[in-house]
Parts: structure tokens; sequence; C-alpha cells
């Protein structure tokens, strides 16, 4: 304010003794002040004690040809407005330089607060490090875990494929198994068939031996018979005086004889022939109990291979399973790895942006602050300039 006022004081003598003391304003100014004198001590004489006479002169009395330009309102409004206008815009080039001072030291003191805050900004570098190197380490971790579940992963293909075989050859074995059991089956059928025919011939020769024994029988009871009716006819030819007890001796012998041949013959005969019967009986019965023994012991091991293949359908079930669970938990692993991978990602991107964008702000106000710092010492030049002059 001192220079404000310093200024207008200036101008305003400047401007007065200038133009105002050109039209005659200061001798003015002095005539009416000496007139009013006059008037004063001539009134101040009259109320006096004493009676004093007074002289005129006339001549004062007579027109003042002053030579005053009667434009002059004019030119002293339009000064008084210019003058109030240069005053306002001093002002107002006073308030901005005050604004600009008060803008620098502003900026002055963001700048001294970012000098200070920078070294604890900086620290937010080496926490984003330390961050992404953790996540980098828990990344090594997820990618140790799924080379590992991988493993784990081809193992149990290897497995189920080895199972898979197994269960093929298990299939494969049971089918030949089963064809194996169903040619048994025939020639167990066949061999029942053998042994109902033979049981039926040892019938058929049964009855024919029994057929034959009664027939022998019937012919021996009428040999017999015929024998003793012819010894009774010889009895009645005894008085020919014939030897027939000798014939008669002779022909029961001789019939004896071919009774016992034939018999023996007979019994021999069909003796060897059921013993041929029987000895095949027994040989188609030992066949037939190691056939049984045989098909007991296919459906053993049918019924053993059946579990077997159970208990490995129930293993292969369980080992998918597994391999679904392992290959979510892999998926799902890798999932959330690449989401926190991502999170991090846009986290380190947003820092970079707010980094970026305070570097931008900084350099914002460092071109404000110089650009003021320009303007304040144009000022200052200025204002220089102008109490120099």
């Amino acid at each position: 304010m001192s220079i404000r006022s310093k200024r207008i004081s200036s101008s305003n003598s400047m401007r007065s003794s200038g133009k105002a003391g050109g039209y005659g304003y200061s001798s003015l100014s002095g005539i009416s002040l000496g007139a009013s004198g006059q008037s004063f001590s001539t009134s101040s004489a009259y109320l006096g004690p004493s009676m004093v006479s007074v002289s005129v002169n006339k001549s004062l009395l007579a027109p003042l040809n002053l030579e005053i330009d009667p434009n002059i309102q004019m030119v002293r409004t339009q000064e008084k407005d210019q003058i109030k206008s240069l005053n306002n815009r001093f002002a107002t080039f006073i308030d901005k330089v005050r604004f600009l001072e008060q803008q620098n030291k502003m900026l002055e003191t963001k700048w001294d607060l970012l000098q200070c805050e920078s070294p604890s900004r900086s620290n937010v570098e080496p926490m984003f490090e330390a961050y992404m190197a953790n996540l980098r380490r828990q990344l090594d971790v997820v990618n140790n875990d799924r080379t590992k579940l991988d493993g784990e992963l081809r193992n149990m293909q290897g497995l189920v494929e080895d199972f898979k075989h197994k269960y093929e050859d298990e299939i494969n074995k049971r089918n030949n198994l089963e064809n194996d059991f169903v040619i048994l089956k025939k020639d167990v059928d066949s061999v029942y068939l053998v042994k109902a025919d033979l049981e039926d011939k040892v019938g058929a020769l049964t009855d024919e031996i029994n057929f034959l024994r009664t027939i022998y029988d019937e012919e021996l009871h009428e040999m017999q018979y015929s024998i003793k009716d012819t010894s009774v006819i010889v009895q009645m030819d005894n008085s020919r005086n014939l030897n027939m007890d000798h014939i008669v001796a002779e022909v029961k012998a001789q019939y004896e004889e071919i009774a016992a041949k034939s018999r023996e013959e007979a019994e021999s005969w069909y003796k060897s022939k059921f013993d041929q019967m029987s000895s095949q009986a027994i040989q188609y019965n030992d066949e037939l109990r190691n056939t049984k023994g045989d098909i007991a012991e296919i459906n053993r091991m049918i019924s053993r291979l059946q579990s077997e293949i159970e208990s490995i359908k129930s293993q292969r079930a369980n080992l998918e399973n597994q391999i679904a669970e392992a290959e979510d938990r892999g998926e799902m692993t890798v999932k959330e790895a690449k989401n926190r991978i991502k999170d991090l990602e846009d986290a380190l991107q947003r820092a970079k942006q707010d980094m970026a964008r305070q570097l931008r702000e900084y350099q914002e106000l460092m071109n404000v602050k110089l650009a003021l710092d320009i303007e304040i010492a144009t000022y200052r030049k200025l204002l220089e300039g102008e109490e120099d002059r």
C-alpha cells in the first residue's frame, strides 16, 4: 500500500502541476482569496469603533480575461477517470502480484512437502517389489504343485492303463474260461448221455442175463423132465434086457456136460460183459467225478475272478475320481494363481498410473512454479522500472 499511495500522490502532483498550471489555475485561486480577504477586512473596519474611509479601485470591478478553455471540465473529468482507471489497474496489478506471491509461497510449500514426502513415497516401490517377490514365490510354489500334480496325474494314468490292461486280460481269461466251461459242459453232457446209455445197456444186459437164466432154468427143467420121462420109458423097456441105465447115465452126463459148458460159457460171457460194463461205468463215474471237480474249480475261479474284477472296477472308479479331483484342484489352483497374478498386475498398473499421474502433477506444478517465477520476476522488473522513473 505504501507503493500504491506513493504512486498515486506523485501522479496527482505531476498532473495538477502540469496541466492546471497551463491555464492559470493557481493565479485564479490566489485572486479569489485576495478578494475574500479584502471584503473581510472591510467588514471588520466597518464594525470597529472608528470609521475609516474606504477607497475602491474600480479597475478591480472590471471582468477579468482569464483565457480559460471551455472544455477544461471535460478534460478534468477524463483525467480523473483515467487516474481512477490507472489506480484501479495498478491496484489490480498489486493484488495480482500479491496473489502470485501467495501462489508462489503455496507452491514452494507444496514443493517442500513433496520433497519431504519423496523419501516416504520411495518406500512404496520396495514394498511393491517385496509383494511381487512374495507373489512370485507363491507362483513358483503353485507351479511346483502343478508339476507335482502333473506327475501324479501321469502316474495315475499309467496305473489306470495298467489296471485297464489287467482288466482286459481278466475279461479275456474269463471269456476263455467261459468257453472252456461251455466245452466241458458239453463234454459232461455227452458223458452223462453216454453214462445213461451205458446204464440202459447194463440194464438191458442184466435183463437179458436174467432172461437167459430163466430160459436156461426152463430148458434145464424141461431137460430134467424129459430125462425123467425117458428113464420111465426105459424102465418100461426093461423087458427087452437093454442097459438103459448106462445109456441114460451117459446121455444125462452128456447133457449135464453140455449144460454146464453152456452155463459156464454164458456165465463167463455175461460176467466178462458185466465186468467190462462195470469197469466202463466206473471209468465214466471217475471221469464224471473229475469233470464235476473241474467244473467246481472253474466255478470257484470264475467267482474269484468276478470278485477281482469288481474290486478292480471299484479301484478304477476310485482312481478316476481321484484323477478328476486332482485335475479340478489343479485347475482351481491355476485359476486362483492367474486371478492373483491378474490382481497384482492390475494393482501394479494402478500404482504405475498413480505414479505417472503424480509425476505429471509434479511436472505441472513445476511448470506453474516456473511460470509464476518468471511472471513475478517480470512484474518485479516492471515495478522497479516504475519506481526508477
